[in-house]
C-alpha cells in the first residue's frame, strides 16, 4: 500500500510540473506572438509611439529616441503624415555609417497640442 501511494505521490508530482512547464511555455508562446509588431519606427505598424502631451516636449523625444537608438544620425528632413487618420512624423535620417533610412513617430498624443 505505501508503494502504492508513493508512486501516486510521483505521478502526481511529475503531473503538476508539467502543467507548470506548459503554462510557462504559452506564456512565452503568446508574447511572441507581438514580436511582428515591435515598435523600431521602420513602418506605421511599427511606428514608435510618443507619450507626451506637447509639442514641444513630443518633437523632442522623437530626437532623444534617435539619439538614443542610433548615435551619430544626421536628419536630413521631417515630414508629417496621416495614416489610418493618425498623424505621423517621419524622419528622414542617414545612419553613422551612410545607411539613409526612415523613422516613423505616432504623435497622436502631442500633435495639435501645446
Amino acid at each position: 500500500m505505501k508503494a502504492f501511494i508513493f508512486t501516486l505521490f510521483i505521478c502526481f508530482s511529475m503531473l503538476t510540473v508539467v502543467k507548470a512547464q506548459q503554462a510557462d511555455t504559452s506564456k512565452h508562446s503568446s508574447d511572441t506572438t507581438g514580436i511582428k509588431n515591435v515598435a523600431d519606427g521602420s513602418s506605421y505598424d511599427r511606428a514608435i509611439v510618443i507619450m507626451e502631451k506637447s509639442e514641444a516636449t513630443g518633437t523632442t523625444a522623437e530626437y532623444a529616441w534617435l539619439r538614443k537608438n542610433f548615435p551619430g544620425y544626421k536628419t536630413n528632413s521631417q515630414s508629417l503624415t496621416y495614416h489610418n487618420k493618425k498623424p505621423y512624423d517621419i524622419l528622414h535620417v542617414t545612419l553613422e555609417d551612410g545607411t539613409k533610412r526612415d523613422f516613423y513617430f505616432d504623435i497622436s498624443n502631442f500633435f495639435g497640442k501645446f
